[in-house]
């Protein structure tokens, strides 16, 4: 242990001196560069103490002094903030190429996760054939199409646990039961299968409740190697130690499932892993079985705990907000219809119901789930409206703060789904006032289901259910503060008790 601490003070020590050696001529360069403004760092730590515990409305605050495009020295990592739809675009369009690699956490780097990542590697050959099998294989409308009756089945499941509940007069948390229904209808698109049940009696669906929370939990919190990457050998703080066992336990799981599809003689399956192991199987393939394993793991971590937390964080809204619930409960009846059963709705309606779509769009624009996005990294010198944006910088796009704009949004923090039935903006990468999945060819490649999903499942419960506030609570009472993480969640549940329609 002695040795440990020793080796741990020297790094230390080494690191401080190397820090303060870049902070000394960087500040004597920056006097005649063209770096974008910045607040003035401190030695060796630069300008960490800044983000505090909400880092997207920190460097929003920040933004408000220095402007949409500022600099920030975090430990030894040159940071580039963007906080404007007009930035984004020069960003994520007009120079997409030069700064469209990444900036990779190192709990990321876990069992060498950012190699075979689509999200995490470079924009490297590999990634235009990951980029392309991903489009064609799983996210396009005739894979999406053909995998829908797996999804519906599981919106039956989650309403019938609501039934059951409204039955009972009982209470649910919101956010759980659909992180359930997300999870299983990824699962049952990918694999025709469930990994959890409402009920939670299953030792296999705790377990993995358990890893999904230890990984986002692991990707949110700070991590002194991420701000001195000298110190990535030593793992200080254990992070990466941990989120090897996660990973570990997600891939080993991954790749019995492949392994249980490779050794059938027949496809019984219309599923995305069956068409995945016909690519993998094809003659001199460049998709390998560790570019599935780790594509699976993206696609399960990002997928189930960003939909799941913004269908939470739009009843939230819809609850605080009485009318706007009624008006979007009277465009489903209208469009599909009221009787005593339970309704089965189907993808096909979502283009009929502009009004849910008006909700949607208002939700991601007032809490996008990645509220910084995925951080891009420049591979080379760029000017960006007169300034400087210097080469392996990293580049973070503050979503948030464009979301809450006073000069783009009208009456910005008010949850006004009308707002989008005056215009064309959507959030598929072409309108950057509201780019929660990013823009660019860095887009979030689930975005098709993800949009699918969030539709499907929030016209269900609305379509089905009139909704009301758990333990006597008001509208007035619902809590709408954040924890900042891997996404953006509520810091308190929202229980609510379902009333049959």
């Amino acid at each position: 242990m002695n040795y440990l601490l020793l080796l741990l003070l020297a790094f230390l020590v080494c690191a401080t001196i190397h820090v303060l050696i870049i902070f000394i001529l960087g500040t004597k360069k920056s006097k005649s560069s063209k770096d974008p403004p910045r607040p003035y760092p401190f030695p060796i730590i630069g300008n960490i103490l800044e983000l505090g515990s909400q880092p997207h409305k920190s460097l929003a605050k920040l933004s408000q002094t220095y402007g949409p495009i500022m600099s920030l020295n975090l430990g030894s990592i040159k940071t580039i903030v963007i906080s404007s739809p007009k930035l984004a675009k020069e960003i994520l369009h007009k120079h997409d190429q030069i700064l469209s690699n990444r900036t990779v956490p190192d709990t990321i780097r876990a069992l060498d996760h950012h190699i075979f990542s689509m999200v995490w590697m470079p924009p490297t050959n590999q990634w235009r054939i990951l980029r392309r099998v991903s489009a064609n294989k799983v996210f396009s409308p005739q894979q999406l199409d053909s995998t829908q009756v797996f999804r519906q089945r599981k919106m039956r499941e989650l309403l019938d646990f609501v039934k059951e509940k409204n039955e009972k007069a009982e209470s649910l948390d919101i956010g759980e039961a659909t992180f359930v229904a997300v999870l299983n209808s990824l699962s049952n698109t990918f694999f025709s299968m469930d990994l959890d049940d409402h009920h939670n009696n299953s030792k296999k669906s705790q377990e993995f409740k358990e890893i999904f929370l230890g990984i986002m939990k692991e990707a949110g919190r700070p991590n002194v190697v991420d701000f001195f990457p000298m110190l990535r050998k030593l793992d200080p703080q254990g992070a990466r130690a941990r989120m090897n066992n996660y990973f570990g336990k997600l891939i080993d799981f991954f790749d019995g499932l492949v392994e249980e599809r490779l050794e059938r003689e027949t496809k019984l399956s219309n599923d995305v892993l069956d068409s995945l192991v016909e690519v993998m199987m094809e003659d001199n393939s460049q998709v390998t079985r560790p570019h599935l394993l780790h594509l699976f793991l993206d696609l399960f971590v990002a997928g189930t705990d960003t939909t799941s937390s913004t269908i939470e964080w739009a009843m939230s809204e819809l609850l605080r907000n009485p009318q706007k619930l009624e008006q979007v409960r009277k465009e489903l009846q209208q469009v599909i219809g009221k009787d005593e059963q339970q309704q089965q709705i189907e993808e096909s309606y979502i283009t009929k119901l502009p009004y849910l779509r008006a909700v949607v769009k208002e939700t991601l624009r007032l809490h996008p789930p990645i509220p910084l996005l995925v951080p891009h990294k420049s591979e080379d010198n760029v000017e960006i409206c007169g300034f400087m944006v210097p080469k392996d910088a990293q580049i973070l796009v503050n979503v948030w703060a464009m979301g809450r704009d006073s000069n783009v949004w009208r009456n910005p923090n008010e949850f006004l789904p009308e707002r989008f039935l005056e215009n064309d903006v959507d959030f598929k990468g072409q309108d950057f006032e509201l780019i929660p999945f990013g823009a660019g060819r860095r887009i979030c490649p689930g975005l098709p289901l993800a949009s699918r999903t969030i539709h499907i499942v929030l016209a269900s419960l609305l379509c089905n259910y009139d909704w009301k506030l758990a333990n006597g609570k008001k509208k007035e009472d619902v809590d709408m503060s954040e924890t900042y993480g891997i996404t953006l969640h509520k810091t308190h549940p929202l229980h609510v008790i379902p009333i049959q329609a």
